[in-house]
């Protein structure tokens, strides 16, 4: 009878607690992604020490220029004279091309979750017109895109 409850009491600790130890370790476990990544050591202390999505999204942007280049935000950030969801993350290259990073996304919830998406769907092999047409049908709710002028100037 000892045994049946032991048993039983087992089980239930396994149901309750088996969940956790499958996600046992540290939230910034890396994950492995079909697509470039820009090394952690070349972001700002602040993403360096930001959550991992923050510090993925910014490590995809600055790695994914032509994408990123390619995909619009829709935060609203057009009023700060961005074109692109690149801009989010990067405000130039300085003379000695150092990469100039913009702080704007560290902050921005729609920025980020843009990025993570369109990270997503290149894992999952789809293409740059692919993942505008999304971006665009989830996104546009939030406000007005970025966009580039026709000459390819702001």
């Amino acid at each position: 009878m000892k045994s049946k409850r032991a048993i039983s009491i087992m089980i239930v600790l396994l149901f309750l607690v088996g969940p956790g130890l499958a996600g046992c370790g540290n939230e910034d476990t890396a994950v492995n992604h079909a697509h470039p990544m820009a090394p952690l050591e070349e972001m700002p202390d602040q993403v360096q020490d930001s959550g991992r999505e923050i510090r993925e999204s910014y490590q995809f942007a600055t790695a994914n220029l032509e994408l990123a280049d390619a995909i619009p935000c829709y935060c609203g950030c057009i009023g700060l004279g961005h074109t692109s969801l690149y801009d989010c993350y990067v405000s130039g290259v300085d003379e000695t091309g150092q990469t100039q990073f913009d702080n704007h996304a560290e902050y921005c919830s729609i920025c980020n979750d843009i990025t993570l998406d369109t990270m997503q769907m290149v894992d999952e092999g789809k293409s740059t017109s692919e993942i505008f047409a999304q971006i665009e049908t989830d996104y546009a709710r939030f406000g007005p895109p970025t966009e580039k002028l026709e000459n390819g100037e702001s």
